[in-house]
C-alpha cells in the first residue's frame, strides 16, 4: 500500500462523537513512550501527522486520521507511566475501554511494545483484556534499530514464550523501527489485505 493522503479528522474523548460511517479503522495503542507517534509518522510518511514528544502521555485524546480517503488510523492515548493525574488516567481508561467495546468500525488494534524490554505485565494484561473481549489485535515491536539482529530474534522468542503460557498461538506481530522504516511495508501490506477482504465504504 502506498499512502497518498493522510488527513487529521478529529480529536475527542467521547466515543459517541467519533466519525460516523462504515470506514474501517485501525487503532494504535501502547505504553507511554513506546514510540507510537514516531511510528504513525513513519507509516504515513508524514513528519508531524502525530505529535511526538519527549514527555510520555502527550496523546490524551482519541485522534482520527483519514488515510487514502478509505480508512481511519486511530491514535489512542498511551497507558501506564504517563505523567498525568490519577483522575486523568481514570478518564483515559474509561474512554479507551468504551472505544474498544463500542467502536464497530474497528478492524484491528495494533499494540506497540518496545522490543528492548522484557514482557511487561501492563502490556500482557491489556492483550489479555482484548482477547477476552474478542477484539482482534496484532503486536508491533518498536525501536528494533536499538538492538542487533540476534538480540531482536532472542527478545521476540522470549516474548513468544511468555505469550504461549496463556495463548493457544502467538498473535500476529511485526518488527519495526521508525528510524530506518523497518517493518513499514509489512504493516501497511497487512492493513491493505484486511481492507481488501471487505467492502470499503465510500465517502
Amino acid at each position: 500500500m502506498h499512502i497518498k493522503s493522510a488527513e487529521f479528522v478529529m480529536s475527542n474523548s467521547d466515543v459517541a462523537k467519533c466519525p460516523k460511517g462504515l470506514l474501517p479503522e485501525y487503532a494504535f495503542i501502547g505504553r507511554s513512550n513506546v514510540g507510537k507517534s514516531s511510528l504513525i509518522n513513519m507509516l504515513t510518511s508524514r513528519k508531524s501527522l502525530a505529535k511526538t514528544s519527549g514527555r510520555p502521555g502527550k496523546t490524551q485524546l482519541i485522534n482520527h486520521f483519514l488515510i487514502n480517503k478509505n480508512w481511519h488510523l486511530v491514535d489512542l492515548p498511551g497507558y501506564g507511566y504517563a505523567r498525568v493525574s490519577k483522575n486523568a488516567k481514570k478518564t483515559f481508561q474509561k474512554f479507551i475501554t468504551q472505544y474498544f467495546n463500542l467502536r464497530e468500525q474497528l478492524i484491528n488494534a495494533f499494540i506497540l511494545v518496545d522490543i528492548r524490554h522484557t514482557p511487561q505485565p501492563i502490556d500482557l494484561e491489556f492483550m489479555q483484556w482484548l482477547g477476552e473481549n474478542g477484539i482482534p489485535f496484532s503486536i508491533i515491536f518498536t525501536k528494533a534499530d536499538k538492538l542487533k539482529p540476534n538480540a531482536i530474534l532472542r527478545h521476540v522468542e522470549d516474548y513468544k514464550k511468555v505469550l504461549l503460557e496463556t495463548w493457544e498461538e502467538v498473535p500476529n506481530y511485526f518488527i519495526t523501527s521508525s528510524s530506518n522504516e523497518a517493518g513499514k511495508d509489512d504493516v501497511l501490506r497487512y492493513i491493505d489485505e484486511l481492507n481488501n477482504n471487505m467492502e470499503l465504504d465510500t465517502i
